[in-house]
């Protein structure tokens, strides 16, 4: 079996690139392969509208089947990559079949990152990261009491707030002193914190979890000093490991990702990357080399590899967003606030509308916008160019932050 193009991963990045491909005409043979069984579908809802119920799995569907089959591309799904011939230019699955490609776009994400510790791996214990995921844990959060949920960052306190509103007790276990610690400044995180207690979520701050007790499946959780919190459920969301297993092992560079360069090229000839595994200098990380697990970056980043392909290369230049919906908050940001000196808060956080910019060296870097949309589709510019700000421009409500870019 051979392709022009093999796509190995079947989510946003995955998708994105066959459909690019086809809208820039690119006529040659296409093939996603996917280790679920379901044809591309989106990611987030799986920790918010989908487990909460207000959205059927068909909703969240990238494109239906149909559109899949209009545009020939092939989905072989149920299907795992084992290993990767660059030589030959092939990837073998598995059960051993060896299909062949032109170019290789691998697009595979990660599993979740789980708790390599006593009892880690008992029934009960669940990660966040495919459709079976959710369903098992909406499945055995319907019977559940408490329910211990592990990792104080944005997946974690998705899955408590849905919980909550379900009325389950829940309690939220952070290693860090504050949620949100590794993306976010204090004062979101405190927010956030307020809110999560004020909906019943026992949240605990600067906990390390030893052991999950349990013969048979999960029924506790123990912490350092030998405190065990019972739990009829423990939900793991402390991020992902990157697969590119098959991909290092054939010689690509990297480690914690695959490296690529500006074009979503790996080491290896005809073989690029993209999305929550492909490690790049991002520009708005001061060119650090970092890995972005949102679905703007792997959508960007297959477009990026699809021009390529398609003998249009365009380096990869795209501001970072994300979104996270929490009770009746919606937060949105834009760039990264990793190294900021110092932060701004715009609003008023006992109001529930409130921003916070970040500065680097006076210059805004990032903006954490919760139920202010306004700040964030007018803050992004001030991001993307760099935008030199003080502090009282940006802290007044009553100035628009689009008139902050037109003076800049």
């Amino acid at each position: 079996m051979n392709f022009d193009i093999v796509i190995v991963g079947a989510g946003h990045g995955g998708a994105q690139a066959a459909i690019m491909l086809r809208q820039l005409k690119f006529e040659g043979s296409i093939a996603i392969i996917g280790e679920e069984p379901e044809i591309p579908y989106e990611r987030p809802p799986l920790s918010k509208e989908y487990f909460a119920g207000e959205k059927p799995f068909e909703r969240i569907l990238i494109r239906p089947a149909k559109f899949w089959e209009e545009r020939d591309v092939a989905m072989l799904l149920g299907t795992h990559v084992a290993s990767i011939d660059p030589d030959g230019h092939a990837v073998t699955t598995s059960s051993g079949e060896r299909i062949g490609y032109g170019k290789l776009i691998w697009a595979a994400g990660g599993a979740p990152r789980m708790l390599p510790i006593p009892g880690g791996n008992l029934p009960g214990v669940q990660g966040v990261r495919t459709r079976a995921d959710a369903d098992a844990m909406k499945a055995a959060s319907e019977t559940a009491d408490q329910i211990v949920v592990i990792g104080g960052g944005y997946i974690g306190l998705e899955a408590a707030a849905v919980l909550s509103k379900f009325g389950k007790k829940v309690v939220l276990l952070e290693a860090l002193p504050r949620v949100l610690a590794r993306v976010a400044g204090e004062p979101l995180s405190r927010f956030y914190e307020a809110e999560h207690r004020a909906h019943g979520v026992d949240v605990r701050l600067d906990v390390k979890v030893e052991a999950i007790e349990g013969d048979h499946r999960a029924t506790g959780v123990r912490l350092a000093g030998g405190d065990v919190i019972a739990a009829d459920l423990v939900i793991v969301g402390i991020g992902i490991v990157p697969a590119v297993e098959p991909l290092i092992a054939a010689g690509a560079e990297g480690g914690n990702g695959v490296l690529v360069d500006e074009y979503c090229r790996t080491s290896l000839p005809d073989i690029f990357a993209i999305g929550d595994c492909a490690a790049h200098a991002n520009d708005f990380a001061e060119g650090a080399t970092i890995r972005l697990e949102s679905v703007q970056n792997a959508n960007d980043m297959a477009n990026t590899a699809a021009k390529a392909i398609c003998g249009d290369a365009q380096p990869y230049h795209a501001v970072p967003w994300f979104w996270s919906n929490q009770y009746d908050l919606k937060l949105q940001t834009v760039g990264l606030s990793t190294g900021h000196d110092d932060v701004i808060v715009r609003g008023d956080p006992s109001a529930r509308s409130f921003s916070l910019v970040y500065l680097r060296k006076g210059r805004v870097i990032a903006l954490d916008c919760v139920n202010a949309v306004k700040d964030y589709v007018q803050g992004k510019a001030l991001v993307v160019q760099g935008t030199q700000a003080t502090a009282a421009d940006l802290a007044d409500t009553s100035r628009p932050l689009k008139e902050l870019v037109t003076a800049a």
